[in-house]
């Protein structure tokens, strides 16, 4: 995958460190500036290899605090200071993302709509799935004109659990934790 604006999607094979947090999903890595503002999070399969050197992040621990709360069921709104680097189009979308209330959902014709054309759902689509900042940035809210998941960059057990989780999936069966390893 490439850096931050390219085709980079949500699963952690991108540019620099990572900072390892825990998760219902398993491991997330989140990336910071000089700022100390989130530029990447990201699903991590496998852990995170690379650990960044030097002092943490100031927002770091907040992070942390703030996804135990959002994976509890009680945080609906992040305050975490972000810089997702993209395209001008791609910023455009993930701000109108941010837009999508915790426990609604909307289709990628909608988001087209909401941007202003319907004939950009395809590139809308596509920035929906560079987002460098998963779950911060609901790219996990847009899904299919007749309800179906589509695709996710973090893998659609993901997608799927985070909708369940605000609401928008009803329940399901119980499942096992994720994530699963085989032996």
């Amino acid at each position: 995958m490439e850096a931050l604006g390219g085709k980079a999607g949500i699963l952690g094979a991108m540019a620099g460190p990572l900072h390892q947090l825990p998760s219902p999903l398993g491991p997330l890595g989140a990336e910071f500036d000089a700022e100390g503002r989130l530029v990447r999070l990201v699903r991590c399969r496998g852990g995170v290899t690379d650990q960044p050197q030097g002092s943490q992040p100031k927002p770091l621990p907040f992070l942390i605090r703030q996804l135990a709360a959002y994976f509890a069921g009680n945080l609906r709104n992040f305050n975490i200071p972000l810089a997702p680097a993209g395209t001008e189009f791609q910023r455009r979308v993930w701000k109108e993302l941010g837009r999508i209330p915790y426990g609604q959902a909307i289709s990628y014709l909608d988001l087209a709509h909401r941007l202003g054309d319907e004939k950009c759902i395809r590139a809308a689509a596509r920035a929906n799935g560079a987002n460098p900042i998963a779950i911060l940035i609901p790219c996990h809210r847009v899904i299919g004109s007749d309800g179906s998941l589509v695709g996710y960059s973090g893998g659609l057990d993901m997608k799927e659990y985070l909708l369940r989780l605000e609401g928008i999936l009803p329940p399901g069966p119980p499942q096992p934790a994720l994530p699963l390893e085989w032996s």
